[in-house]
């Protein structure tokens, strides 16, 4: 379950600065 979290979390980080750029550029 620890590691689901970590993913999870990462995942939704990834996803959020990848959501940043594409609106900076």
């Amino acid at each position: 379950m620890y590691y689901l979290d970590l993913l999870f979390s990462l995942i939704c980080s990834l996803l959020l600065i990848i959501c940043v750029l594409v609106g900076v550029a």
